[in-house]
């Protein structure tokens, strides 16, 4: 009988040990944490802080230094974060959720619901993600229902509301090609932003392109209108671009940023000094896009970890039928594509112009959601921008571009949005894939209740 108690009781104490470990795990929402021993990126792209300490009180950090620096406030937890990287969250600047629905690659208006939005925010936050744009195709009065809300676990979600296109001209894929505002005259450009300026949108969304010659475009007397219009109400304009003499016309107009780099030749001395006679003007350049079908067989990036993580093995065999042993017409004319655009890109940074994260995921199917952006990080790395810069691009700057001004950085009065690594992205920005957690306000966010969710299903 002894025995059998003095057994009671050792399973009695374990239990409580692991209560004790779990709870320095998984905090309370709002509980004071002293997170120790991480090499820390603050966003700010400085040097990073190694064997460092931050508290998070009340979901916002308040104090920076380095491991033994900070004192254990009264009733804090301690989590020791010894061996991993810390970076803030990330903010994609270029997206479209809503429509694709990631379980079975469906693209359509049906899968414009509440519940498919929020499981495209919480596929965001679990790769790392604290806010994402939605870019020219929400419908309704949803989008700006959600833009209000915070959910736990789930990125936050901004909009531009309905886009303005010439018909046709806008989106690629036909579930979405009619969602943009009708634009032929100048009175419908100016009547499509007064009725998205109550909305208060973060941008008017322009798109100008005429899908290789087979659409009629925006011409500059349409889209100098929607920009004055959108102007008079006190909003920023955003356009999808292709070609440099409409990137011209769009600077001479006004526009505060660019959803894509130009595509069409390289930019030239009179295009760079129209940007840095308007320096505010950005670039997404959204370069995975063309950087995942650069390989002449079957990609690596296939094989992925991360990617197997949340995507079901019949939209992994999709995606393996589309980019493996491409034609090589077609894997010629990528790489060409992809050679004028770090070209761009290289020219555009050497100018000092704003290059800011946006990755265009679930453009079609095969951009999943979630994945995609984060390898976008990788695209942009591939193309010559250093580690640093790229963290900078996707925390601080997107942020700032969103008007996010309590993301973006690991610093005191932010947010607590930031993600847990188990590699060094400034050896190897692929490293920004291997996530061990991810805190968003201060919580942790339950990966692995979102992996055994989407598993299930």
């Amino acid at each position: 009988m002894r025995q059998v108690r003095r057994m009671l009781i050792g399973l009695l104490l374990t239990a409580a040990c692991l209560s004790g470990a779990d709870a320095q795990v998984r905090p309370s929402p709002g509980a004071a944490v002293l997170f120790e021993g991480a090499r820390l990126i603050s966003g700010d792209g400085g040097a990073p802080i190694e064997n460092s300490a931050f508290l998070v009180e009340n979901n916002r950090f308040t104090r920076i230094g380095r491991k033994g620096e900070l004192r254990l406030p009264p009733g804090a937890a301690r989590s020791d974060l010894t061996g991993k990287t810390v970076i803030p969250a990330m903010v994609d600047v270029h997206s479209h959720l809503g429509f694709l629905k990631q379980l079975d690659g469906s693209m359509s208006k049906a899968n414009f619901t509440r519940e498919n939005l929020l499981d495209h925010l919480h596929r965001y936050a679990y790769h790392g993600f604290a806010a994402a744009i939605s870019m020219g195709t929400d419908m309704g009065d949803l989008p700006y229902q959600l833009r209000e809300e915070v959910h736990p676990g789930a990125a936050l979600f901004r909009t531009v509301g309905r886009g303005l296109a010439w018909p046709g001209s806008g989106p690629n894929d036909p579930a979405r090609n009619d969602v943009p505002y009708v634009v032929t005259t100048v009175d419908q450009a100016r009547h499509a932003v007064q009725e998205l300026a109550p909305h208060h949108p973060d941008f008017v969304k322009i798109w100008v392109d005429d899908r290789n010659h087979t659409q009629k475009k925006l011409t500059p007397d349409l889209y100098g209108a929607a920009i004055d219009e959108a102007h008079k109400h006190n909003l920023r304009a955003i356009a999808h671009v292709y070609d440099l003499e409409d990137a011209k016309g769009l600077v001479r107009a006004g526009i505060e940023g660019f959803t894509h780099l130009v595509r069409d030749k390289d930019v030239d001395d009179e295009f760079i000094a129209l940007l840095k006679q308007h320096p505010g003007v950005f670039f997404t350049p959204n370069l995975g896009v063309t950087s995942r079908a650069l390989e002449s067989g079957r990609p690596a990036w296939l094989d992925d970890p991360l990617l197997h993580e949340t995507i079901p093995p019949s939209e992994i065999k999709r995606l393996e039928n589309q980019f493996a042993n491409r034609q090589p017409d077609a894997l010629a004319n990528t790489r060409r594509s992809w050679d004028l655009q770090v070209r761009n890109l290289s020219k555009l940074r050497a100018a000092g112009v704003r290059i800011v994260f946006g990755s265009d995921s679930a453009g079609d199917p095969s951009r999943t959601m979630g994945w995609h952006a984060i390898w976008e990080v990788d695209s942009l790395a591939k193309a010559g921008m250093t580690p640093s810069e790229v963290i900078v691009a996707s925390t601080r700057l997107a942020a700032e571009t969103l008007k996010l001004d309590r993301l973006g950085m690991v610093a005191p009065g932010k947010s607590a949005d930031f993600v847990v690594l188990n590699g060094n992205p400034l050896d190897d920005i692929a490293n920004t894939r291997k996530i061990d957690k991810v805190y968003l306000r201060g919580t942790e966010v339950d990966r692995a209740a979102m992996r055994a969710a989407w598993t299930r299903r």
